[in-house]
């Protein structure tokens, strides 16, 4: 899957002279955490929630609350944000956000701003791509690391004649040997699936529920 395929492409921005007043009713008004910040159509910076709450002093300060507030975007802001690519493969951008632990991406193509991508964003296409929002079943199943076992575990499902939604391939922090498979089927009563892994040889680890034999 693609950057573009998930992206938002309305995006609100701030330039580098605006103000954190602006920051502040931009957020509130358009119900956003996250805002990338663009001078003559260049990315210069984002501006976050949490860069807000650092700017604005506290409300049981005694200070002048003017002031903090007439501060420029330029001022708060993180200058030179990493960025993607439209065509950038959304597993990649993942560890890019895992790896800089950040919140949000501008998406920039051309050196223009054609999109935005946050953590939410992320989250809600991992539930989509697990099937994880559709009325299902997960189960777990340990097999060996090799060549053809989950076209052998898939013959099962097939067998069953039970739908897959997602596979998702663990490592098995136990043995290295092994690889735990994750499957979300469409059943919402799996027990007859699980019954016949087992008797394949199949080591199923969740729902971890008694074998019953015919």
């Amino acid at each position: 899957m693609l950057v573009e395929e998930i992206m938002k492409t309305d995006v609100y921005t701030l330039s580098s002279e605006q103000t954190v007043q602006d920051v502040m009713d931009l957020f509130k008004d358009k119900r956003v955490r996250h805002a990338p910040v663009v001078d003559d159509g260049k990315v210069v910076g984002i501006v976050t929630d949490r860069d807000l709450k650092e700017a604005v002093p506290s409300r049981f300060t005694v200070a002048p609350k003017g002031e903090p507030y007439k501060k420029k975007v330029a001022e708060i802001m993180t200058a030179n944000p990493v960025i993607a690519h439209p065509l950038d493969f959304v597993e990649e951008v993942a560890m890019i956000f895992y790896e800089h632990k950040i919140g949000c991406i501008p998406v920039v193509s051309n050196e223009k701003l054609v999109g935005f991508l946050t953590e939410t964003d992320l989250l809600y296409t991992f539930i989509e791509l697990t099937g994880a929002h559709q009325p299902g079943s997960q189960i777990e199943i340990r097999v060996d690391d090799r060549s053809g076992v989950l076209y052998e575990v898939s013959k099962v499902f097939q067998h069953q004649n039970v739908n897959v939604l997602s596979v998702l391939v663990y490592p098995d922090r136990v043995n290295k040997a092994s690889k735990i498979l994750v499957f979300r089927v469409q059943t919402m009563n799996p027990l007859a699936i699980i019954n016949e892994l087992r008797k394949e040889g199949f080591d199923v680890l969740w729902p971890s529920t008694p074998q019953v034999n015919e």
